[in-house]
């Protein structure tokens, strides 16, 4: 069983900023796979599963992912290593299950103009342009035709 995790923000409000990459890529894949997501309050999560892959999107805010995915890998038993990089979703995610050793995917959402005095923080709440947007669903479609060698 392998578990793939979309970090995001459930909030309608952040549904297409940069903060919610990973929830935008992981719609895309189970959209090209004809799938849908199934809310799991107990879990704290939206889940799909496609055969031995489930599909993860916390319903906590981003900074609490950790809470979800250690009750979905407890709930599924699921085993699934590298840093945080400053990722404070994947801090939790870290801190939550007590272990580094899981496997990301990572994308690149850039960083605020160097002319601009935009924090961070700001940056990745900020709504991505209708181009921007565009080229994060794209990698969907790729991700979702390679899920066996992930």
């Amino acid at each position: 069983m392998k578990m793939i995790v979309g970090l995001g923000n459930p909030d309608k409000r952040y549904s297409k900023t940069r903060h919610n990459t990973g929830f935008i890529v992981l719609d895309e894949i189970v959209a090209a796979k004809g799938l849908s997501w199934e809310g799991s309050p107990k879990l704290k999560s939206d889940i799909c599963k496609l055969g031995e892959i489930i599909f993860v999107k916390p319903t906590t805010f981003m900074n609490k992912s950790g809470e979800a995915v250690s009750l979905v890998k407890e709930y599924f038993k699921e085993q699934v290593g590298a840093g945080h990089a400053g990722h404070k979703g994947v801090m939790s995610i870290m801190d939550s299950l007590g272990t580094k050793d899981f496997r990301r995917i990572r994308i690149g959402i850039g960083r605020p103009p160097t002319d601009s005095n935009l924090p961070v923080d700001d940056f990745v709440l900020n709504d991505f342009s209708s181009e921007e947007l565009d080229g994060i669903k794209k990698i969907g479609i790729p991700l979702s035709e390679n899920l066996n060698f992930l």
